[in-house]
């Protein structure tokens, strides 16, 4: 019997209307119960509780103020849990979308573990990110990693990939301190200079 091939279905921008449909609490909305948002870690969570931060900016060096971002990481000890459960002290997915006010990101979750690649060797600790935004047909993957693991950075079997060092800089996310809280800054930039590395999977 051949085999019949079922035509691609049409791509389409987020448009400016994703906030309302998915990010509710970023567009003033009541939010539902299992809402997926940017609490992936509650205060009971094991391992280094931490605050992501960040912009997101198009070609031109502008904030991108409805973009949505969502979070794929392992736990502390290096593991993936596919079940989300809002009752679990600590989900591995997890949303976040830009404030039309301060365009900034915001993501409560832990530092993840290392984990193996396919081929049995460790990369360094990342959190997989997808961007949507309107005027991009297809979200964009990246990775965020921690400027402060140079060590596991350097070993990376995915950030060497990269050719160019100066462009594995674009991943980096930098320490730092809101509120008395540890915090890493990582900014997006969609093109244009320091554009950030995205990847094609």
């Amino acid at each position: 019997m051949p085999v019949q091939l079922l035509p691609e279905t049409p791509s389409q921008t987020a448009g400016p209307y994703v906030h309302i449909g998915l990010a509710l609490a970023a567009a003033g909305n009541p939010t539902r119960p299992e809402e997926i948002w940017n609490q992936m870690a509650k205060p009971d969570a094991p391992g280094e509780r931490i605050l992501l931060i960040g912009h997101v900016y198009d070609g031109n060096g502008h904030l991108v103020r409805d973009s949505f971002l969502e979070f794929w990481q392992a736990d502390h000890a290096g593991v993936y849990d596919p079940v989300f459960d809002t009752e679990k002290p600590f989900n591995c997915f997890g949303r976040t979308a830009t404030t039309f006010d301060a365009g900034e990101w915001t993501l409560n979750t832990v530092k993840p573990g290392v984990v193996n690649n396919a081929a049995g060797v460790p990369m360094a600790p990342h959190i997989n990110l997808s961007l949507f935004a309107r005027g991009i047909n297809i979200h964009l993957h990246t990775r965020l990693y921690f400027a402060d693991e140079p060590e596991a950075n350097a070993q990376c079997p995915v950030l060497n990939l990269i050719e160019q060092p100066q462009r594995r800089e674009t991943l980096l996310a930098h320490p730092c301190e809101v509120n008395g809280q540890r915090a890493y800054r990582f900014d997006i930039r969609i093109q244009g200079e320091g554009e950030t590395v995205f990847f094609d999977f």
